[in-house]
């Protein structure tokens, strides 16, 4: 839906007042006052009037763009720096591993809250929120790679890679970097909802992306005003965001199942 979604769906910006009740503020029909309509399938929203179905899709497109952006370079910059500290040798393994423990110290919730609000404003909001996340919650993939790295560096074939002149770059690369793969894909299928949730929470408390641009937790801000009036402006984007964290959260459990046999037989 995120992707073909806009192909068949109502410009999110678009107001239709007609539908609005001037006394309440409100849609004038619908299941719960809600606008429900063969025109507006999820409703319109209080106030504006403007299609809430588009406006799903359109936020789905920045919540998860945003979700899977941000684990995307968080594997990316986590493996750089674990492989560093896993196969530098002893002096870059301290600085780095020291580096890694100093970022998962971070409150990184509340000092991205305060970066979101002193950073320029001339950056898209979803990229600047995506760089955000990334640089303040890239430790624990750097601290699983760097212990996966230490455990792999001392098999054969390692070894034989080493002994037949292969300098530490092409090792790394070609010998222990295979080896990573299946921890970190089910790591990447956790942090994808647990990026969503730092995106929706942000965007819930006006530090993330901003109107007019779409997305579910800015959906949930605006919703808790009409929570008596039209219930459906609330339930929608928040059970929509519990489906989608609840569907990663299934795709983690069997990615794990799948490259891990071990697992698959305790299960």
């Amino acid at each position: 839906i995120a992707i073909f979604g806009p192909f068949f769906t109502q410009n999110p910006l678009t107001y239709h007042q007609n539908l609005i009740d001037p006394t309440y503020n409100r849609p004038k029909t619908g299941f719960w006052h809600s606008g429900i309509s063969g025109d507006h399938w999820l409703g319109v929203e209080p106030g504006t009037g403007r299609d809430v179905f588009a406006r799903i899709v359109y936020g789905a497109r920045v919540s998860l763009g945003v979700a899977l952006g941000a684990t995307a370079l968080e594997l990316l910059v986590g493996v750089a720096l674990g492989l560093g500290a896993g196969f530098g040798g002893r002096r870059a393994d301290a600085v780095l591993s020291r580096l890694t423990d100093l970022s998962l110290a971070l409150p990184s919730f509340l000092l991205a809250l305060a970066l979101m609000a002193i950073v320029p404003q001339s950056m898209p909001r979803p990229l600047l929120l995506a760089c955000v996340i990334v640089a303040l919650n890239w430790g624990n993939v750097a601290r699983l790679t760097r212990n996966q790295t230490l455990s792999l560096r001392s098999r054969e074939y390692v070894d034989a890679a080493r002994l037949s002149g292969a300098r530490p770059a092409r090792i790394a690369v070609r010998e222990i970097l295979p080896g990573l793969a299946a921890p970190l894909l089910v790591l990447g299928a956790l942090k994808v909802p647990l990026n969503m949730v730092i995106e929706a929470g942000l965007s819930f408390l006006g530090a993330g992306v901003r109107p007019p641009t779409p997305s579910w937790g800015q959906m949930l801000s605006s919703a808790t005003t009409w929570f008596r009036a039209d219930p459906a402006y609330v339930a929608v984007p928040g059970l929509l965001l519990f489906t989608t964290l609840l569907a990663f959260a299934v795709l983690a459990d069997g990615v794990r199942k799948a490259v891990d046999p071990r697992w698959s037989d305790r299960s």
